[in-house]
């Protein structure tokens, strides 16, 4: 069977790359695999090319006469799917002999353009007669609208990652909705030599992102409550501390806050900042952490699949519902930026984790096996 993965933002977010990678694992190297990537330089960069073909997905927009015609299309219509189907354009010519269209942008229906962006690659496998089925989604209910539901009732089939997307889904009428688990929980291990400021598990792995701080409730306060929480690890524990970014992407860095952070406390000699690697790479050095704080979502499946206590510092409804399904809450599981009041809210939040490190390793013990294993599921649908 060949199998396109498209709707993905290039693997700089390391999120994205492990999707790509933990799919292939799951469903089978007896298949063909084409990555419509919007970013190939990058996937080439982190060696996905090893694993399937990758094509550009996007064209720059149209020059000349076609560039002419799109502006008047834009400025009659005002619609955003004037712009896709132009940067598309050249999808359809890539689709001969493809059996399946996997989107496998996880979340991208919680942002802003996305509904027009996905509702027009929707489109376009229509068309050329290539079936669609819409992996790991995560999907705030408050943002179901009509126009969602009907471009999610053209897919094939819908696997949501958490119960919380699933029941809302349930609830709005969705019927090709089914549950499994996040693909990255089987994401290889691949080993990387670590700074000597590492200390096997007993490191605190911590990861920032700006968009956390973009989504903070109030002013600076998100980095406030990080620093406050190196203070506290590196004056009450022998723990070193290790600054891990999940994604490098230029708009959205996560280096430039940890590179604060790593400046603030460097002198200290027991805080160091990872450097750039791949999401199989990235997940070993999370798994030999003794703790995790995190706020990439992909980084707190790396700890939750390897066994480390985890606490995210959540946005939106994929944190709040992969905890519930693993803890049956997301109490002290998961903090929401917007909640941040106080510099040592954070603190508090890991003191709770630090406390219950070995009830949350016996509950790992207990279920996580299982749990992983559902990702197979994904094997059936596909089908």
């Amino acid at each position: 069977m060949k199998i396109v993965l498209y709707a993905h933002g290039g693997s700089g977010n390391h999120g994205c790359e492990a999707l790509v990678r933990s799919i292939i694992e799951v469903l089978g190297k007896e298949h063909q695999y084409v990555v419509f990537s919007e970013s190939v330089d990058e996937d080439n960069f982190y060696h996905l090319d090893a694993l399937a073909e990758l094509k550009q997905a996007t064209l720059p927009l149209p020059t000349g006469i076609g560039y002419l015609r799109y502006l008047i299309h834009m400025k009659l219509t005002h619609n955003e799917k004037v712009y896709y189907r132009n940067i598309y354009r050249n999808v359809s010519k890539m689709l001969e002999d493809c059996d399946l269209g996997l989107a496998i942008g996880g979340d991208n229906y919680c942002y802003k353009g996305y509904l027009e962006r996905f509702s027009v690659m929707n489109e376009i496998f229509r068309k050329a007669g290539v079936p669609t089925i819409l992996l790991g989604c995560s999907i705030e209910p408050s943002m179901i609208t009509d126009a969602l539901l009907v471009d999610l009732c053209n897919y094939k089939m819908i696997t949501v990652r958490e119960s919380i997307t699933f029941e809302a889904l349930k609830k709005a009428g969705v019927k090709n909705v089914v549950f499994c688990p996040d693909s990255a929980f089987r994401l290889p291990v691949m080993e990387v030599v670590t700074s000597k400021e590492f200390v096997e598990k007993n490191t605190v792995g911590i990861n920032v992102s700006p968009l956390i701080i973009e989504r903070e409730g109030c002013n600076g306060m998100t980095m406030q409550n990080y620093e406050m929480l190196i203070e506290h690890i590196l004056a009450t524990s022998d723990m070193s501390v290790a600054l891990i970014p999940h994604v490098v992407w230029s708009h959205n860095d996560d280096r430039k806050p940890l590179l604060l952070l790593y400046n603030k406390f460097r002198d200290t000699g027991r805080i160091y900042l990872q450097e750039d690697c791949n999401a199989c790479e990235l997940k070993s050095v999370i798994s030999r952490c003794r703790f995790m704080v995190v706020a990439r979502t992909h980084a707190s499946i790396a700890a939750y699949s390897t066994g480390v206590p985890t606490l995210v510092v959540g946005y939106s409804v994929k944190a709040h519902g992969i905890a519930k399904d693993l803890f049956g809450t997301d109490t002290n599981y998961v903090i929401s930026v917007k909640s941040l009041r106080q510099p040592s809210d954070l603190t508090n939040a890991f003191v709770w984790l630090r406390d219950h490190e070995q009830d949350i390793k016996v509950h790992y013990k207990g279920m996580m096996k299982e749990y992983i294993n559902r990702t197979h599921d994904l094997k059936k649908y596909i089908y």
